[in-house]
């Protein structure tokens, strides 16, 4: 029952990544311009890493919460990235 609520509660800060995105992006809209190529390799490179830890027999706490958090960047810089 913990590991759901874990998992729920990883669900709910991952989909704030959304709005969050957004805030960054209207924010920053001069220093977006100059680092739009960086957005995209902190995108890639998030998915990636995020995508080998699937495979790395480790605690599943642990496991989950890298790769949230490299879902959350994932998102922030994509949304970041895109136009």
């Amino acid at each position: 029952m913990k590991i759901v609520f874990k998992i729920i509660t990883s669900v709910i800060i991952l989909l704030l990544a959304i709005p969050i995105g957004y805030i960054l992006k209207h924010y920053t809209k001069e220093e977006i311009k100059s680092g739009r190529k960086y957005f995209f390799y902190l995108f890639i490179t998030s998915i990636v890493i995020s995508s080998i830890f699937l495979f790395i027999p480790i605690n599943f706490v642990l496991k989950s919460t890298i790769i949230f958090g490299l879902l959350f960047i994932a998102i922030v810089s994509f949304i970041s990235w895109k136009k």
